[in-house]
């Protein structure tokens, strides 16, 4: 069965099969050329992030002119992109999860996500599995699934940036790689540290830069001392803030995988909140500084500034 869309410039068009089903996207005239990679994100209902692009692309079920895309082909506009891919089957149940709605509008949204949950993933239990129940459908014409547009690791609480239309998903995930969008983290850290201070230990052999500085310490009997601390991760890799703190002998209180293991506190989670995002609307210019405040546990430790 053949269906035909037209969206703006670009057409697609939806073959279903038994085994597979491909999207099909014809590039309008590009000003400059762009990478595939880059071009292809928020396109295909398949991969609307930039990572779930980046895997298919991988994976090779990216094609452009019948060849086989890869991170090195560039777009110039007229070519033909095709996504090939599994069709996803929807799970016989429905996720109930009640999220927090930090911030909503028809473009994008930001969500409290909760500790002990995955943003995305093949889990049945996953942020992404719950955003369509809590936010309201996008009324514009390129709505599409709400997809959040970076990450935030299992343990970790706080401010999720989402997506809510294809044309958002793919300017936000712009504003990160520019790095325009100003993220900051609240942890609770092990040891007498410094004031303030910048980390910038390579992370999997690739550069990583994180600004912190301590706002309390209290002593404690069985740690010696803890810090609230505010960070400011300059780059985006995975685990950073934990990897960071742990090379310099400041574990988060809590961490049971970057810790030393006399040092593991059992039951509390891990004390690492993403407290707020800032950043210019990608659609009306306005600045938006959107704030998750401080879980009770930071609170019970450290009294309110």
């Amino acid at each position: 069965m053949f269906g035909l869309k037209e969206k703006g410039f670009s057409t697609f068009v939806l073959i279903k099969k038994k085994i597979e089903t491909s999207e099909i996207h014809i590039v309008p005239d590009q000003p400059v050329p762009i990478r595939l990679q880059e071009y292809g994100v928020g396109i295909f209902e398949a991969a609307m992030t930039k990572s779930a692009f980046k895997k298919i692309l991988k994976k090779g079920h990216v094609t452009v002119d019948d060849c086989m895309g890869s991170s090195a082909t560039f777009i110039y506009g007229g070519e033909t992109i095709r996504c090939t891919f599994a069709p996803v089957l929807k799970p016989t149940k429905e996720l109930v999860l009640s999220l927090k709605i930090l911030y909503e509008d028809d473009y994008l949204a930001i969500v409290h996500k909760p500790a002990g949950i995955l943003v995305s993933g093949n889990r049945f239990r996953t942020v992404t599995q719950a955003l369509p129940q809590n936010l309201k459908k996008s009324p514009l014409s390129d709505a599409t699934k709400p997809q959040p547009v970076h990450r935030l690791d299992y343990p970790t609480t706080g401010a999720l940036l989402v997506g809510k239309t294809k044309s958002s998903i793919r300017l936000l995930n712009k504003l990160f790689e520019n790095k325009a969008i100003h993220k900051t983290y609240y942890a609770v850290t092990i040891g007498e540290m410094s004031k303030i201070g910048e980390i910038t230990t390579e992370i999997d052999g690739k550069k990583a830069h994180s600004d912190f500085r301590r706002l309390q310490s209290v002593v404690s009997k069985r740690f010696g001392c803890l810090n609230l601390v505010v960070l400011n991760p300059k780059s985006g890799r995975r685990h950073q803030l934990r990897k960071h703190l742990y090379s310099i002998g400041n574990p988060i209180l809590g961490d049971r995988e970057y810790c030393i293991e006399s040092l593991v506190l059992k039951g509390k989670g891990l004390y690492l909140h993403a407290h707020s995002l800032e950043f210019m609307h990608p659609f009306n210019s306005e600045k938006l500084h959107v704030v998750d405040v401080l879980p009770k546990r930071f609170t019970t430790l450290f009294p309110p500034l």
